[in-house]
């Protein structure tokens, strides 16, 4: 954006009356946000075409309620598993990042500590060393017995009652909320809240490409009323309004200290297998009644501390975490593919450009467990002698860089 363009919105937005409801600037720092992780998208470029008339309509249309979303995009990923995805128009993505700035900073003193996921300063890395310092804490630094718990809600994003969540939307605003423009900001919430993306979306791909897919990991199976598209930035910030009851009930009502939350996955470490036991009956019962959630009963462990616990994609042990198999075995998949195209043809620009993304990518997860010989066997015996000419990689094995 220059800086001419730049001056003619924020001048826009100052000439807006104060009446106008949300100001026209937060829609434009809205943009920033979205844009800074999709603008290569074909839809994010053609916004960006004329955004400056795109960002006044879209501005106008919440400040008038008149805002509707458009047709989402259906699509499935197979990495890191098979699951369904609804892309929404960008658009719709500015939108999201607006109702999320405008959320998060009362939502963040409501939510307890131990909570990680689609919060600044936490996520994945922060989730797995709580649960390392639970499991060390809990058990005195392994001079004690204690035990893990781990639960995983059944279909979570697709069994999410709408009326639930909104519900709770609109109590948690009606009462954290003061900013003037709170009203237009619940209106927000309830459109994208009631937004059924199955019912009129465009599906990329074949039909078959859901073959294989569990009906409880799609919108287009779920319950009426029910289910968040995975993909909305709205949806991972909304599973944290939705489970937040759930969080204060175990954390705060039983006192449990040792516990935390990432999306649907519970980590529970206590010094007694009965109490922890007797907590599963419990949970399943207040996830039933309030939320109309169901536990997974294929995923629900309880063990010795000492055999370690899985979670976000890594084996969790007392002084040491491991990669899990299934990102193992992907990072492995990656590399036979891109083995692969050496042996097709000579690798043009742009496919160096993703073969250096997809290494980084998992290297860059790697490197902050206890990975370093695995890293070793993988890179740099297992990539093509035409892959290890054309790049380089750093001596801690962290980071491949092109050659020129």
């Amino acid at each position: 954006m220059t800086d001419t363009a730049q001056m003619r919105l924020w001048s826009a937005a100052a000439d807006a009356p104060a009446a106008a409801g949300i100001p026209l600037v937060e829609v434009f720092e809205a943009y920033q946000s979205c844009r800074r992780h999709k603008r290569g998208t074909m839809n994010a470029l053609a916004f960006e075409l004329d955004y400056e008339a795109n960002l006044v309509a879209l501005w106008r249309d919440i400040n008038s309620g008149a805002y509707r979303p458009a047709r989402s995009i259906a699509f499935i990923v197979d990495k890191p598993v098979k699951r369904e995805v609804f892309a929404a128009d960008f658009r719709d993505r500015v939108v999201h990042h607006l109702i999320v700035s405008k959320l998060n900073p009362i939502l963040e003193r409501e939510l307890i500590f131990d909570t990680y996921a689609c919060r600044v300063g936490k996520g994945t890395h922060l989730g797995i060393r709580r649960v390392e310092r639970f499991m060390r804490r809990c058990s005195r630094n392994c001079t004690r017995d204690c035990f893990v718990l781990k639960l995983d809600v059944q279909g979570f994003f697709m069994s999410i009652d709408r009326g639930i969540l909104y519900r709770r939307l609109d109590a948690f605003v009606g009462e954290k909320y003061s900013a003037p423009d709170r009203e237009l900001v619940l209106g927000l919430c309830r459109t994208v809240v009631f937004c059924d993306p199955a019912r009129n979306c465009i599906v990329k791909g074949r039909r078959g490409d859901w073959d294989g897919l569990p009906a409880d990991k799609s919108l287009f199976h779920s319950r009426p009323g029910c289910g968040l598209p995975i993909g909305n930035l709205t949806s991972q910030v909304f599973a944290n309004v939705y489970l937040s009851p759930f969080d204060h009930l175990m954390k705060h009502d039983l006192g449990l200290r040792y516990y935390g939350r990432y999306v649907d996955d519970m980590v529970f470490v206590h010094p007694e297998r009965a109490f922890l036991a007797a907590l599963i009956p419990v949970a399943a019962a207040y996830l039933g009644r309030e939320l109309g959630l169901t536990l997974h009963p294929g995923k629900v462990y309880l063990q010795h501390y000492a055999h370690g616990v899985k979670f976000l994609g890594v084996i969790i042990k007392p002084h040491r975490i491991y990669i899990a198999n299934r990102t193992e075995g992907n990072f492995q998949g990656a590399i036979e593919q891109h083995n692969r195209l050496d042996e097709d043809h000579r690798p043009t620009h742009a496919e160096r450009v993703a073969f250096r993304g997809s290494m980084n990518s998992y290297l860059g997860l790697m490197a902050h467990y206890d990975t370093y010989r695995l890293r070793r066997r993988l890179v740099l015996e297992g990539l093509s002698p035409w892959w290890l000419k054309a790049a380089r990689v750093d001596a801690g094995l962290r980071k491949v860089v092109l050659k020129a």
